[in-house]
């Protein structure tokens, strides 16, 4: 029985990756050409187009989420690829990577909370640097966040970006030849990084395309991050969006749902710009190998790109001891580089309004992660029954989840839900979160269970161990430290979503996540600085316990680690 459950493990991943996705789609683009007979019509019509096309500003809206897709993406890639190129395999990437790899389990909101708490007239920036450098004596009027066009909106996305960008280079590494390819472009003259440019990133770059398409979709997409840093007069698309949704006036679903097929149309229209950018690069790389240019004196970019990740780490890392400081800080004037005072009296005005958005996040956050834990196991166990690992198709389905924008069909999926009773419901905000846990788990464990020996199995076997007490007592002991990394990894992708649990918890489902978000035009830095750096301590936990776990249980066996 226990090797029969893997045959549903596919079909059920396939249903939790696509499912969601192709019936919200279908619930926003039929109600934007006005078919939706829930509300009595059944005309298909333009007028809500139209009415989109005159709305003020929605031009700007546009523009905005997308050059954001596109600076975003193309600053992040750069980042990674210039610092892979110029310090792969040395001791000091192996310590950079350790120092940037853990940011990755920061929420988006929490590391935009951070940056702005760093970065604002009368952020840590600008009190570390008064009045003996700037000569403030309060401060200045600046609008630096919510700049009108998004630079701190972009800047919190690339420091998010670019660790997620380096893991997703980090496991397709192995897949090329690094050293024997480096070594014949050093025996032909070329310098480091243009030798990696020439032999090693177009394969590379082959096993990243689809990570990178999904942060060219977030990033034109988000709205937790756009909400915080983003400009407000106009401000980006998905934030309006999720103004128009929440309305309660019913004949504005209509309106939203246009609203939602034209972020739709501008993701798709960044994804296009980006492969023709693929091409144009591709062409010029294929110029300057023509060219002969060696570059052998690289070592001013060498030193450029490791200075700009330890300053993407240091920003993330001074963003975050920002918000612990502002959730203890007593009385702090400007300009003070520290409270005069420390007090515990926010977090315990706060504590009693913790208490219930904290469950429901530790609640769907287990949930979720538990859910695709299973089907990731599921699918891994028929993958080796078939002897066939997943290919291509395989992975687009795993990155749908990521590839299509939130707003596009999440707005179709609480439509879905509100006429079948099941909106602001528990399982219905587990299962929005497990269409985004699943594709991180499964990505965070697939190559541990591969790589594991199967040789163990055949000791077990010889031993008259059945295929279900391997499975029990040697193969998931050897992988537990694997799986609680993916565990933990899902975990902080749950805690840190606000789209899905904005629309599908209708406001009645409240996690530490979307109070943070929602503080953050009150100006409280106090309160915000509690919820936002909470929103951080969960993940952080999380790998903790998978780190101490295993460590703990089997100290005693480290030579039998996956």
């Amino acid at each position: 029985m226990c090797f029969m459950l893997p045959r549903l493990g596919p079909p059920l991943a396939i249903a939790v990756l696509a499912g969601p996705i192709l019936f919200g789609l279908a619930g926003t683009i039929l109600p934007a050409f006005g078919y939706l007979p829930a509300l009595g019509e059944t005309d298909f019509t333009l007028a809500h187009v139209e009415k989109l096309a005159v709305q003020p500003g929605i031009v700007m809206s546009g523009l905005i989420s997308l050059a954001a897709g596109l600076v975003t993406t193309a600053v992040s890639l750069g980042m990674v690829m210039l610092f892979v190129a110029g310090w792969a395999g040395t001791r000091i990437f192996s310590r950079i990577q350790h120092l940037v790899s853990p940011l990755l389990s920061v929420p988006h909101a929490a590391a935009a909370f951070g940056l702005a708490f760093l970065i604002a007239p009368s952020g840590m920036i600008a009190r570390i640097a008064s009045p003996w450098l700037t000569g403030w004596e309060r401060p200045p009027d600046l609008l630096i966040v919510n700049d009108p066009i998004g630079l701190s909106m972009m800047a919190g996305l690339i420091v998010k970006e670019i660790p997620f960008l380096l893991l997703i280079a980090l496991a397709a590494l192995p897949q090329v030849d690094l050293l024997r390819t480096r070594a014949l472009a050093a025996s032909l003259g070329y310098g480091r990084i243009a030798g990696f440019l020439h032999g090693v990133w177009p394969p590379l770059y082959r096993q990243m395309r689809l990570a990178v398409f999904a942060v060219v979709a977030f990033a034109t997409s988000v709205v937790d991050v756009a909400a915080i840093l983003g400009p407000t007069t106009p401000a980006p698309l998905a934030v309006r969006l999720v103004g128009w949704m929440n309305d309660p006036e019913l004949s504005m679903r209509f309106f939203a749902s246009a609203g939602a097929l034209l972020q739709l149309c501008v993701t798709a229209a960044a994804l296009l710009i980006w492969i023709a950018l693929e091409r144009l690069g591709a062409a010029m790389l294929r110029r300057l190998r023509r060219s002969g240019l060696r570059f052998r004196r690289d070592a001013w970019l060498r030193r450029a790109a490791i200075a700009a990740m330890v300053a993407v780490a240091i920003t993330v890392l001074a963003g975050l001891a920002a918000l612990a400081i502002w959730s203890f800080a007593g009385l702090w004037q400007f300009p003070g580089a520290l409270p005069e005072t420390f007090t515990a009296k926010t977090w315990m005005k706060t504590a009693p309004r913790l208490a219930a958005p904290l469950s429901v996040t530790l609640i769907v956050a287990a949930l979720s992660t538990a859910l695709a834990i299973a089907l990731t196991l599921l699918c891994l166990m028929r993958e080796n029954e078939t002897g066939r690992i997943a290919g291509r198709r395989a992975l687009l389905f795993l990155y749908l989840p990521l590839l299509v924008p939130q707003a596009a069909f999440l707005f179709g999926l609480q439509l879905l839900f509100v006429f079948t009773g099941g909106v602001a419901s528990l399982p219905a905000l587990v299962l929005a979160h497990l269409t985004f846990v699943m594709p991180y788990v499964f990505l965070s464990l697939s190559d541990p269970w591969r790589a594991y020996d199967r040789r163990y199995e055949a000791i077990a076997a010889g031993l008259g161990k059945s295929r279900s007490a391997t499975l029990l007592r040697v193969r998931l002991p050897m992988l537990s430290r694997a799986i609680l990394v993916a565990a933990a990894v899902g975990f902080a992708v749950s805690v840190g979503q606000y789209l899905p649990t904005v629309l599908i918890g209708a406001g009645r489902l409240e996690t530490i996540t979307t109070e943070a978000v929602a503080l953050a035009s009150g100006g409280n830095r106090r309160v915000i600085g509690v919820y936002a750096f909470l929103q951080m301590l969960l993940p952080a936990a999380g790998f903790a316990v998978a780190t101490l776990v295993p460590a703990l249980v089997f100290r005693n066996r480290r030579a039998m680690r996956v």
